[in-house]
This record gives C-alpha cells, sequence and structure tokens, in this order.
C-alpha cells in the first residue's frame, strides 16, 4: 500500500548486535558507497538533473558546526531527489582563501625567520601550492566523517587550471563590455594583511575611542571642528558646512588655517553636510575618509595622502614615522600646547570598522583600484528574482536581498596579494593597457610588465555554480546540470556570495539565473542562542560530537532544528536524545526482525488484516505525504519532527506493542502483522535515510536483503486512507492512557498487575480487549473482584479492583479538579458561542474549532462525573 524498492532481494539477515555502535560502521559504510559510484553523476543520463553546489569551504578550514549543519541539509536533499529517480549532482570543491591562506604561510615563513618577500613572488606562491598538498583541505576526510554525498570524482578547486580560465574569460569579457575600470578612489585597507578589502568583509563594532573637537582659524574666522582621527588633518584640505547654515554662510569661499601644518585650506559648502549633527562643519580629508572624498570630487579639492599601507604617518614634519595610534596622541598634544582643543571626550564609544580576518582597524585608504560596474548586473540580478525566475527561501528574505541589490556600490576586486588569480592585465613601457583572454599571448618585449594584485576571492567564487561545471566550454555537464536547482547556503551570506553569483551568472550564461531557488538558512548557536564563538568558551568540535554519539545523531539534532532562515540553537543534550532515537529504532527493528517482520510477497489485502495493521498503513502513508509536503518547502525542522513522532510515536510505541499480542498468538494474524511491520519498516528507514543515513543503510540491507537504501527507491503515499481504523485506534489509545494517568495517580508500579474489568462490548475495541490487558498489566476478573474505580472512556468502562492500593480521597481530589477545568472550558466556549458579534466576525474554521472544545468538555464532564460516582465512600 505504498511503492516498493525494486532492486532484486537477496536472503534477508534477521540477526543484529544487541547494540548499535555508530563508529564500527559509518567509515565502512561510507567507503563502500563511494566505491559503488553511488554519489557520481552522469551527465549523459536521461534522468531529470538535480543539481547543488557545495558552498566551497576554504581550504584553510576544517569542519565546523556551521558546515555540518548545511551539509546535513544538503545531503538530505541531494540524497532523497536521488532516491526519487534524478540525476543527482553534488558539487563538491574548496575555495582558494586569497587572504586566509597567504596568512597561514605567511606565519609558517615567519617561524623560520622569512617573509614571502625574501622568497619572491614565484616561489612564495609554489609553497602555497606546496602548503595545499600536505596540508590543506582537511575537511574533505571530515566531510566523509558526517556522509556527505557528493561526487568526489568532480572535486574542484578555484585555482584549478579550468577555473582559472574561467576566471580569466570573464575578465575580459567584462573589460571589453566596459563593466572592469581601473581608477583610484577610497577602499577598505587592512594594515596588517596589507589589502583591499570589499564592503562587506569588514565588520562593525563598537570600541572606545575619542573624540576631540578642534579649533580650525582664528576669531570670528574660526571653526570648530570634531574628529575621532586627528592623525587625519594632516590631510585635511577643507572644512565643509551646509550651504543653508547662517552659522557659516559669511565663511563660505573663504580661507582658514589648518593647525600644525603651516597650510590654509578652504570653506565650501556642501549638501551631505548635516547642520544639526555636532556643530554643524567636518573637515574633509579626500585621501582618507570615503564621504569626504566625495566630497572632494564634488569641490575639486586635492586629496593628499598621509599614511603608508602600514598606516604609519609619511607627512613630512614632526609626526613622520609615528604609527597612526601614535600619531593620534601626539597630534591631540601638540593641539593642546596651541590651545587649539576645545573639548575631549574618553571613552567616545562608536562604530568602527575591523577587517573580518585578522580584526585590524580598517583604514580608509586612497588607492587605485580594479572595479566592477555593478549597476547594469545588479539590476538584472534583482529582475530575476522580482520576475520570479529565482526565488527566494523563506520569502520575507526577499527584502534583504532587493537592499543589497538595488543599492550596490560598485565593487572593488583587486587585493594586493601573491595568492590568488592575478589580474591578467598588462601594462606597456608607454602607457598601454592591454588585458588578456585565456586564449591570448600576453604581450612581450622590454618594459612590459603584468599587473602585480590579484582577484577578491569572491570573484572567482562567483562564477561556481558554471565553472565548475566546465565552463567557457560548452560540456556535457554544463547542458545538463546547470542552472542548479537549489543553492542552499546561510543568509549570512546571502551578500558576500549569493549576488555575486546571480550577477555573475546572468551575466556569462545569457540571461539564464545560476539557480531556480535559494533556500536560506540560519547560524548555528548554542543552546541559550548565544553565537559560538572560541572567545566566548562555547565553540564545539563536531567531530567530538561524532565520536561520542555518531554522525546520524548530529545530522538529525541539526535537521530538527533547521527552520527556514531562523538561527538554530544546539547543545550536547539535544545530540543525546537523537543518539537515543538512533537506538530506539535500532532496538525496535532488532525485535520486529525476531518476530517475523518481513517485506517478502504482497501485502494481504485491506479486508484481511486488523484494523491495528490497517491504522499503521493509513498513518504511513499520511506520514510520506507530509513529509513529501516539508520537502518540497524546505522545513526540515518539520520533516525531522514529523518522522521522530510517527517513527517514535506511532510505530514503536504503540503498533509494535499493540502487535505483540499478535506475534505471541501465531497463525495468520502475525503472518499478516509481520509482513505489515516489515512493510511499515522498509518505507520508514527509506524516509529516514536522506537524514540518518548510517543507520538506516544497517537495518534496510537487513530487513531486505538488498543492495543498499541509498539507491532505493523513494516512498510514494499510494492513497490508502483508513480513517474508520484512525478512530478506533484512537480510541484504544485514549483507553490506555487515561487509564495509565490513573494508574500513575494512585502510585502503582507500571508493571504492577491489577483485576480489572472490561466493559467492551457493543463497541470496536472489543478486538482488542487481549492487547488493552497487556499494555495495561490487567489480570481477569476473578473471585471477589470488587469495583473499587471505575473509568469511562472512549465509549467504553474499565473497572479497576484496587482494593487496599488506592488512595481514595486523592483519586476525588484528582477528578474533583480535572472536572473544574473541564466546567470552565465549557463556560468559556459557551460564552464564545453566544456571543453575537463575535459568531458574525469570526470566520467558520474558528467557530468549528470552538464547537469541538465545547463538544469535548461536555464529554469529559460526563465521563468524569461517572468516575466519580463509581468511587467508593471514603
Amino acid at each position: 500500500m505504498t511503492e516498493n524498492t525494486q532492486q532484486q532481494p537477496s536472503a534477508p539477515n534477521s540477526e543484529l548486535p544487541t547494540q548499535y555502535a555508530p563508529a564500527e560502521v559509518e567509515g565502512k559504510l561510507y567507503e563502500r558507497w563511494v566505491e559503488r559510484g553511488y554519489f557520481e553523476a552522469d551527465a549523459k543520463s536521461d534522468k531529470p538533473a538535480y543539481t547543488i553546489v557545495i558552498p566551497p569551504p576554504n581550504v584553510t578550514g576544517s569542519l565546523h558546526l556551521g558546515h555540518a549543519f548545511e551539509h546535513t541539509l544538503i545531503d538530505a536533499l541531494t540524497r532523497r531527489k536521488r532516491m526519487q529517480g534524478f540525476e543527482t549532482l553534488w558539487q563538491p570543491g574548496m575555495d582558494h582563501a586569497g587572504i586566509a591562506t597567504q596568512n597561514v604561510v605567511e606565519r609558517e615563513l615567519a617561524k623560520e625567520g622569512k617573509s614571502r618577500h625574501d622568497l619572491g613572488r614565484e616561489a612564495f606562491v609554489e609553497r602555497v601550492w606546496k602548503w595545499k598538498g600536505e596540508s590543506g583541505g582537511q575537511i574533505s576526510g571530515q566531510m566523509r566523517r558526517l556522509g556527505d554525498g557528493v561526487d568526489w570524482s568532480r572535486e574542484r578547486f578555484t585555482m584549478d587550471e579550468g577555473l582559472s580560465q574561467a576566471v580569466q574569460t570573464i575578465f575580459k569579457k567584462l573589460y571589453d563590455d566596459e563593466l572592469i575600470y581601473r581608477a583610484e578612489r577610497i577602499i577598505n585597507w587592512c594594515p596588517r594583511c596589507l589589502t583591499a578589502i570589499s564592503d562587506i568583509e569588514v565588520e562593525y563594532q563598537d570600541d572606545d575611542g575619542e573624540l576631540v573637537s578642534i579649533r580650525y582659524g582664528e576669531g570670528d574666522a574660526s571653526i570648530v571642528v570634531a574628529t575621532t582621527r586627528a592623525e587625519t588633518m594632516l590631510g585635511d584640505t577643507a572644512v565643509a558646512v551646509h550651504p543653508e547654515d547662517e552659522r557659516y554662510k559669511h565663511l563660505v569661499g573663504t580661507e582658514i588655517e589648518l593647525p600644525l601644518t603651516g597650510r590654509r585650506i578652504p570653506v565650501v559648502a556642501d549638501a551631505h553636510v548635516d547642520p544639526e549633527f555636532g556643530t554643524g562643519a567636518v573637515k574633509v580629508t579626500p585621501a582618507h575618509d570615503p564621504n569626504d572624498f566625495e566630497i572632494g570630487q564634488r569641490h575639486n579639492l586635492p586629496a593628499i595622502a598621509v599614511m603608508d599601507e602600514h598606516a604609519v604617518i609619511t607627512a613630512h614634519g614632526p609626526f613622520l614615522g609615528l604609527d597612526r595610534l601614535e600619531a593620534r596622541s601626539a597630534i591631540v598634544a601638540a593641539l593642546r600646547a596651541e590651545g587649539r582643543i576645545v573639548a575631549e571626550k574618553r571613552p567616545y564609544t562608536h562604530s568602527v570598522g575591523h577587517c573580518s580576518r585578522c580584526k585590524t582597524t580598517i583604514e580608509p585608504r586612497l588607492s587605485m583600484q580594479w572595479w566592477v560596474k555593478v549597476g547594469p548586473l545588479a539590476k538584472a540580478a534583482g529582475d530575476a528574482v522580482r520576475d520570479g525566475k529565482v526565488k527566494i527561501h523563506p520569502q520575507e528574505m526577499e527584502k534583504r536581498y532587493f537592499d543589497w541589490v538595488d543599492n550596490l556600490h560598485d565593487w572593488c576586486i583587486s587585493r594586493q596579494l601573491w595568492w590568488g588569480h592575478r589580474i591578467p592585465v598588462w601594462y606597456g613601457p608607454n602607457g598601454e593597457v592591454v588585458c588578456v583572454g585565456p586564449d591570448e599571448q600576453p604581450p612581450s618585449g622590454e618594459g612590459w610588465r603584468q599587473d602585480t594584485d590579484v582577484l577578491d576571492t569572491w570573484f572567482s567564487s562567483g562564477l561556481w555554480p558554471f565553472s565548475t561545471l566546465g565552463w567557457p566550454e560548452q560540456t556535457e555537464s554544463l547542458a545538463k546540470f546547470y542552472p542548479n536547482s537549489v543553492l542552499v547556503t546561510g543568509y549570512d551570506i546571502l551578500f558576500f556570495w549569493v549576488a555575486r553569483m546571480m550577477m555573475f551568472g546572468l551575466y556569462a550564461m545569457d540571461g539564464v539565473p545560476p539557480f531556480h531557488t535559494i533556500a536560506l538558512h540560519g547560524m548555528v548557536r548554542d543552546e541559550r542562542g548565544k553565537k559560538m564563538s572560541k572567545s566566548f568558551g562555547n565553540a564545539v568540535n563536531p567531530l567530538d560530537w561524532m565520536d561520542k554519539y555518531g554522525s546520524d545523531a548530529v545530522r538529525f539534532t541539526l535537521a530538527k532544528g533547521a527552520n527556514p532562515g531562523v538561527d538554530v540553537p544546539i547543545g550536547e543534550d539535544w545530540v543525546q536524545a537523537s543518539r537515543n532515537f538512533a537506538n530506539k529504532i535500532w532496538n525496535a527493528t532488532r525485535f520486529a526482525l525476531m518476530n517475523g517482520a518481513t517485506i517478502e510477497g504482497e501485502l494481504p489485502p485491506a479486508e484481511q488484516l486488523s484494523a491495528t495493521d490497517r491504522w499503521i498503513l493509513s498513518r504511513l502513508n499520511k506520514t510520506v505525504a507530509e513529509v513529501d509536503a516539508f520537502y518540497e518547502d524546505y522545513q526540515f525542522s518539520k520533516l525531522s519532527d514529523a518522522l521522530y513522532h510517527f517513527a517514535w510515536d506511532e510505530v514503536f510505541d504503540w503498533y509494535v506493542e499493540l502487535s505483540k499480542t499478535t506475534f505471541f498468538a501465531g497463525g495468520e494474524g502475525a503472518k499478516a502483522s509481520g509482513r505489515v511491520l516489515g512493510e511499515v519498516l522498509d518505507v520508514l528507514m527509506r524516509l529516514l535515510h536522506p537524514v540518518v543515513p548510517f543507520v538506516t543503510e544497517t537495518l534496510w540491507t537487513t530487513l531486505t536483503g538488498r543492495e543498499s537504501i541509498v539507491v532505493a527507491e523513494w516512498p510514494t503515499d499510494s492513497g490508502f486512507r483508513d480513517e474508520a481504523a484512525e478512530a478506533e485506534i484512537e480510541n484504544l489509545q485514549q483507553v490506555v492512557t487515561e487509564v495509565r494517568r490513573f494508574r500513575a495517580d494512585q502510585g502503582l508500579q507500571p508493571g504492577q498487575k491489577v483485576p480489572a474489568r472490561l466493559d467492551l462490548a457493543g463497541t470496536p475495541l472489543a478486538a482488542h480487549e487481549g492487547a488493552i490487558r497487556q499494555l495495561l498489566r490487567l489480570q481477569p476478573e476473578g473471585e471477589g473482584f470488587s469495583a473499587t474505580a471505575t473509568l469511562p472512556v472512549a465509549g467504553a468502562t474499565v473497572a479497576l479492583d484496587l482494593s487496599g492500593t488506592i488512595d481514595v480521597a486523592a483519586e476525588r481530589k484528582r477528578l474533583a479538579k480535572d472536572l473544574a477545568a473541564a466546567q470552565k472550558e465549557k463556560q468559556q466556549a459557551e460564552a464564545k458561542l453566544g456571543n453575537e458579534a463575535f459568531l458574525a466576525k469570526a470566520p467558520d474554521n474558528v467557530v468549528d474549532k470552538i464547537k469541538g472544545r465545547l463538544a469535548k468538555a461536555e464529554a469529559d464532564i460526563a465521563r468524569i462525573e461517572a468516575q466519580l460516582a463509581g468511587l467508593p465512600a471514603a
């Protein structure tokens, strides 16, 4: 009654070890999967394609919880699609991580007392390649530990030959289309990494600094300006005020003295200035501030650089050679000595940009750099989402995307590094500039030299969805697997990476976007919702948890917390609970196999099955449909939760327990239930497999005798439903639950047997008396039976003889409390249903829900009153 796999079975093995030991099976299973080529994608296949590219981890990196989280989600999607019959490609690879990798190798050289300059550029790059071969990419082995179903035969690296050709090709194309240009502008400069970095690689945090107010000029011709970076005043070339500011109109067009320099600078009127902020006047340093640079451009002001690449003062005078922070203190002291300081505030907390790699304070700096003109590219990237070509999930993230692409500034793509894709531009002795494509020979001869900068790492990773498939060559893989089906990535790199891929994909691939859907997930946090960090002491190595609890437990915990676009809290207790779930699956399957569970032969017709069997098959098909719907909506948390509760609550806690009496009785009923249980376990394992691949592979192959669950067919909803059987078992569950609660309230031990009379005549529950008695540890009445408590529930009556064990007063008190709650619920429902204004406005489904609450409250009142009446006198 569900679609079964078509693999040819061998004889199933009913023997399982008593305990599940993940460490003994996970590594062997993964290597078997890889050896058999299960994860390899065939571009020649007639199957429909399903493609996801891995967000390429840095070659310097190792697996952290964020990787494990993201990879679990991608692996679940690709495993399911593979089982559904798609030609599935999960494309692996790594990023060369320009700044990070160069820093690693430079630190190694420093231990030898050398710098990269001692080696020279060519030898240094060779040293980096050597490091990559020996130490880089350790994350690949860790991905295997997690169970990542990537096609290792296609693994790429952003600096490999093919991807380097793609980078050079698109640079040349952009250059020829005048979308790449070279210009002197303000950039974010890291004095530690000695390179420009993009806006999105700057991390802002509140730092304690100082705010110093300085008087420029003398007497009536003086203006007070405030700054947090006093050292930059050495490069001031104007003071700006708002054109409508009456306080300074008489000074606009005049010059005032710039302290400590002997220079005079103009006062200019510019609408950028906020007259309400501070004194309404700002110092203008075009070479060291982006806003000041724009003011300088509007007023033709000179740009005077006063710091070098190390943020050391280069302006001639007493401050020459000082570090920027040393110069700041010295300049303030000199101004104070001249009586120029009007006010000082310390500490002054303000937002300061830091390099995301090394955390050094960024220095805005005027520099000649290469830029991408993003206007037309960003418009296309925005339109692709607006027009529905690409869907962002969850949809509420679209606003963040549009806020970014609609306001994107030109992108600085040059980096002052040696490791990376060198800019393919040559300069001639007479000022010639030649951009060279991948199939062209660079100019040679005396005086020709290549640009020394390399490209921003995000430039090459922006080509990832198509460069990994062979572009610019028109390969079979490109035709088969582009565009990608979905991109799964964190919302935190929506701007870093996703927008870049959208711009380049649409540009390079003739308007075809790189993927159909962008599925954004949140960040992993600790169980208190705090960001994980080594400095906070709450960082977790997922490999430690895998060693302790198994990879399946880590994966299930991460998937169970994955709501679209929402951060994911995680703690070790939750991983332990997932390990318990894996153990529960193992033990229940082991019991089932020992009691005749099988997939051999056809399922008996529904009319030959018990209500219990029909109930679980009906619930199974509903679960298949529910899980499919959640997958299509990227609701990993909900699908994991649905599978958890179906497996643990319905299959293991109810169906297996209800079937024990059938199995023990033997005969045709036991055979039918064994076949049903085999069917349920077969389908359940296949549903669980994408999230917990290892334990399900072991159990499924043992149950079925087939080759591998990795290449089994994904279950489909057969449409079988039996609402009558579901209602019947729901009533049975109510009886068992109510009696169990009563027993617990009386302090009875779970295994303690109690004489009972079951009045099930005329109800569907009559067929379940044996199961009810076994589940509730109820003995036959026997001689001398005297009911001390009567529980009417779900149309049945359970009379218990608790002579000598029941606390009548306690039970009366409990029932009185339950009765009061039911009566209150009834009153509230009646009040709402009697309110004409409410009924006029409330939707029909809300009214129906309240009517249902009223009916339940009335039934509860009748039941509880009957129980009270059945209690013996105190």
